[in-house]
């Protein structure tokens, strides 16, 4: 993997460290710092064959698995997590090291956004799993999801669930170092409410054609989102961009 943008970055293959320096998160944000990550295609598809992993990004798994472990939690959508197949975050004696010299919790809980909790209790994501997930859910439905999941997982009421009680609600457990990885409708809610810091995607060089939909859904915007290019790392025939927002 190599620099690519901005100039004057690093030469050469880029190794484990010089990646985290690219991705690190801002030195102890006092607010939740809010990362989406996506891959899409070179003609826009968020999927291939109804999956994410379908689209054949180059260099996707390596950052993949970086943000996950620079991130405080791992936020997704109900509906990617089922599609998706979720467990827990893999982890290792040297990851959980890592993590440890960076002042983290070892293994990064999966957090799951779900105004109605149907998941299997039988799910991977309850199953194999280092940490038990969190389950963030309404007021009014986080009774029953504690009856239904018990100590498989930490259930937490959001309020009404909004963009802005989810992430308060986040926060009030130490995350805030926040990676989003969907879906687009999670995606879409916080990026209406002007709750998205960063947006990393990586351009898979296939085009998937017609149907599948893009990296974000849900409410129409006014007026466009400008982005600021922050980095562009280059791997093979693929590239991983980095955008930043500005927050509301």
């Amino acid at each position: 993997m190599r620099h690519v943008w901005p100039p004057g970055g690093p030469a050469g293959e880029l190794d484990r460290a010089a990646l985290a320096e690219v991705y690190a998160y801002p030195a102890a944000p006092a607010r939740p710092w809010v990362r989406v990550n996506f891959v899409a295609s070179a003609d826009g598809a968020v999927s291939a064959g109804g999956l994410s992993t379908g689209l054949h990004a180059p260099g996707d798994r390596a950052v993949f698995g970086l943000l996950r472990e620079l991130a405080d939690v791992i936020v997704a959508g109900s509906g990617t997590v089922a599609a998706e197949g979720y467990r827990g975050a893999r982890t290792s004696p040297e990851l959980r090291a890592r993590r440890r010299a960076r002042g983290l919790a070892e293994v990064p809980p999966v957090a799951v956004v779900t105004a109605a909790p149907t998941l299997e209790p039988d799910a991977a994501l309850f199953t194999d799993t280092a940490v038990p997930p969190v389950l963030v859910t309404t007021d009014a439905a986080a009774p029953a999801a504690r009856e239904r999941y018990g100590p498989a997982a930490e259930v937490v009421a959001a309020g009404d669930l909004s963009p802005a009680a989810l992430l308060a609600a986040l926060a009030d457990r130490g995350f805030r170092r926040v990676l989003c990885e969907g879906g687009p409708t999670l995606f879409g809610a916080l990026a209406a409410a002007g709750l998205v810091d960063e947006l990393c995607l990586s351009l898979a060089p296939q085009l998937a054609g017609a149907g599948p939909g893009r990296i974000l859904a849900g409410p129409a915007f006014d007026t466009p989102h400008p982005l600021e290019l922050a980095s562009v790392l280059a791997h093979d025939d693929g590239l991983l961009v980095r955008y930043r927002l500005a927050r509301n």
